[in-house]
């Protein structure tokens, strides 16, 4: 009888037990998240300061909507991870933006079934930049861990990386999958939003790797 499961349900253990997932250990998996990011510029980081343009003053935007409610997983989408994509230039040609993209991954004896939508993919000729996963401020950001990495597992192309980005409105976690024998990850630390350096540290890393996969498609 084949198990059918929503990916917002799907645990880590499931995946590891299903999918073979394994956590990597070796620090040197995942440097994407903290080595060669590029500069930002003064005008990109007055555009993410509560001192910056209005239509992007990410942090005094979700500071102040916030404090008078806990915001929606449509409010973090709209106020915290729009301006970002469009600072890292993900609006822009050579890249694509998809929303609620469909995904269903079986295990190998095809006994096992997650299906879910992708909440946004960024794509570029095909290859899958980055896998979002967005929660309301009110969850713990890691809570969207198991759901993003099992759509990351649907890469069309395994030959690559895949990258991903859990975001509450508050934190913001990267990840990265390797498909191998098995389907190996790493996650960075949770970033603030409270800290301007963090912050910054969210748009390089965004910016970095829409570098990385023009390099690897060009």
């Amino acid at each position: 009888m084949v198990q059918k499961i929503p990916a917002r349900d799907i645990s880590l253990y499931e995946l590891e037990e299903k999918f073979g997932l394994q956590l990597a250990t070796d620090t040197n998996f995942f440097t994407e998240w903290t080595e060669n990011l590029p500069t930002l510029t003064d005008g990109e980081k007055q555009a993410m300061s509560t001192t910056g343009y209005a239509y992007a003053r990410v942090k005094s935007n979700y500071l102040n909507l916030n404090k008078h409610r806990l915001m929606s997983e449509e409010a973090v989408k709209m106020l915290v991870l729009s301006p970002l994509l469009d600072l890292a230039g993900f609006y822009q040609p050579p890249f694509e933006i998809e929303t609620e993209t469909s995904v269903e991954i079986s295990a190998e004896d095809e006994s096992f079934i997650v299906k879910g939508n992708i909440d946004v993919l960024v794509i570029q000729k095909r290859f899958w930049v980055l896998v979002i996963e967005s929660k309301s401020s009110k969850f713990d950001v890691m809570t969207a861990l198991p759901q993003a990495l099992a759509y990351m597992l649907d890469q069309p192309n395994s030959t690559q990386p895949t990258f991903g980005l859990l975001i509450n409105g508050r934190e913001f976690v990267f990840v990265k999958l390797i498909q191998q024998e098995y389907p190996w990850y790493a996650r960075s630390y949770a970033l603030s939003i409270e800290r301007d350096s963090e912050l910054h540290q969210v748009l390089s890393v965004l910016k970095r790797l829409g570098e990385l996969i023009v390099i690897r498609n060009s």
